[in-house]
């Protein structure tokens, strides 16, 4: 099993949200997990990955544009893979359900199968995906994490260890 997490991150913080998502997507150490800069991506991991997470910063509202170019650019088929987002934020109420919202269309244009685990695993809960504010509090690390390792759970399940 295999997950890609694509990122931008102009400050780092998305980097590092990035990385705790994927610290939380090995499970066990079952799952094999890149994280992966917009300027980096391994495409034959990527291809090979039945899950994919993008993540990137919001500004004024929205996903970055990085992201999005890299989003229009990419030769890899997301189709039929597990797709989530995740975004990080200045401070509170700085747009990100919007930003979720436009990577989860994007991902669907593209025919990945999207997920967050929203409400079914209980608390802590991830409508859309994961966020934080910068590269998030204590609290929100360890929902980083959770949802790195709920999306890998619902991978496996949906593809098997292989």
């Amino acid at each position: 099993m295999k997950i890609s997490i694509i990122y931008h991150s102009v400050t780092g913080n998305s980097q590092r949200v990035a990385d705790i998502i994927a610290a939380g997507a090995r499970l066990d150490g079952t799952v094999e997990v890149k994280s992966m800069s917009i300027e980096e991506v391994d495409e034959g991991f990527l291809t090979a990955s039945q899950a994919v997470i993008l993540g990137c910063p919001t500004h004024r509202g929205a996903s970055s544009w990085p992201m999005n170019k890299w989003i229009e650019t990419t030769r890899v088929k997301l189709a039929g893979k597990l797709g989530s987002v995740f975004v990080t934020e200045g401070y509170l109420g700085g747009g990100a359900d919007f930003a979720e919202m436009e990577l989860i269309a994007r991902l669907l244009v593209m025919g990945a199968l999207v997920y967050s685990g929203g409400t079914s695993w209980g608390l802590p809960y991830t409508h859309y995906g994961a966020i934080t504010i910068k590269d998030g509090d204590d609290n929100q690390k360890e929902r980083a994490r959770l949802f790195g390792e709920r999306v890998a759970k619902k991978a496996t399940e949906l593809f098997g260890q292989g």
